[in-house]
């Protein structure tokens, strides 16, 4: 294609990704549903300074927020993407694929993976090995051999625990909350076992295998991305575990309570020192492409890197979110606000 037909072509298609526009007034948002308070509150906030519409934002899961966002430019693709992990590699190339070039990342503070339970519940404290002997797929025998995951109670898992029912409700597979659930949790508590250990040196896809498998015999429940609906299910079945973000912990401390893991339990400053085991990143991803197209993407963007929204004392501390460090913090705002292209991420 010559360069008079290429400069063309780009006229045409911002054209009609224009055009498009003129049918949608205000901000898509997808993803996560551990970001879905989050960024649903800095839309409210956003709307009612009059200026803007109020974004729509959609609690999809990561891997569905990003399958959608990645989906191409227009108006019928999200502008913005929340996620509870950074984007992977496969992600980002799908993305290009599909003519989505120009994608900030903003990281937007901390969260912990909380594993709760009823107030009125067994009161339990669990270390990583435990969540990885209950809720592994595979565990090992007393040789050291892979075998289906006989435990049926916490006491079968470690005597020291209540001699009830395995019942853990989680997140499904799209789900980022479940992605570092398993890597954090699941592959910490794995690697506890020197044989599995060992299994990394040897056969490295096996051990990602065997430390992130999640059995499937009912003793873990898909919940769908709905954490709400889990802590419901919590407070009517006291017995069962669930496993959410920090900020449902933090929204709903009437009914439920975090068990301790590791013996730190999931709190504020315990997550943003990374004293809590089970600790990540959570970000939102926006489209350069549909920025001056959309009304109002930078401008939200401003909004959600303002002190008054994601800083220590901002009204999204109220909701849960754990701030980044002042330093951190202030570089995040400088390269959101500047729109700053990511990097294709490592594989």
């Amino acid at each position: 294609m010559n360069k008079t037909l290429l400069v063309t072509a780009m006229t045409l298609a911002a054209a009609a990704l224009s055009a498009q526009a003129a049918a949608r007034d205000a901000i898509t948002i997808v993803g996560s549903s551990t970001v879905f308070p989050f960024s649903t509150a800095v839309a409210e906030n956003f709307g009612r300074g009059g200026k803007f519409k109020t974004p729509k934002v959609e609690s999809t899961g990561t891997g569905g927020g990003m399958k959608l966002f990645c989906g191409g430019t227009g108006v019928d693709h999200p502008d913005i993407t929340n996620a509870s992990r950074a984007m992977k590699a496969s992600e980002f190339e799908s993305c290009e694929k599909n003519g989505v070039k120009g994608i900030t990342e903003v990281k937007i503070g901390y969260d912990g993976i909380v594993i709760a339970e009823s107030k009125s519940g067994l009161d339990m404290t669990l270390t990583l090995k435990d969540i990885f002997t209950a809720l592994a797929k595979d565990v090992p025998d007393a040789s050291g051999k892979l075998i289906p995951n006989p435990n049926k109670t916490w006491k079968d898992v470690n005597p020291s625990l209540p001699d009830a029912k395995i019942e853990v409700l989680g997140p499904p597979p799209t789900s980022g909350t479940r992605d570092a659930f398993v890597e954090l949790a699941m592959e910490g508590g794995c690697n506890a076992y020197p044989s599995i250990k060992d299994l990394k040196k040897t056969d490295e896809k096996k051990h990602k295998a065997v430390c992130q498998g999640v059995r499937e015999d009912g003793a873990f429940i898909e919940a769908g991305e709905n954490d709400n609906l889990i802590v419901q299910k919590l407070v009517a079945n006291p017995k069962a575990l669930g496993i959410f973000g920090y900020s449902f912990l933090e929204q709903n401390a009437d009914k439920i309570r975090g068990v301790k893991v590791g013996g730190v339990a999931p709190e504020y400053d315990s997550i943003a020192s990374g004293d809590y085991p089970i600790s990540r990143s959570i970000y939102f991803y926006v489209k350069n492409a549909h920025v001056g197209t959309i009304p109002g993407i930078k401008e939200f963007v401003t909004e959600f890197t303002s002190d008054k929204a994601w800083g220590p004392d901002g009204y999204l501390a109220d909701k849960g979110l754990i701030a980044l460090p002042d330093a951190e913090r202030k570089a995040e705002a400088q390269s959101a606000k500047a729109l700053t292209p990511m990097e294709k991420p490592a594989k």
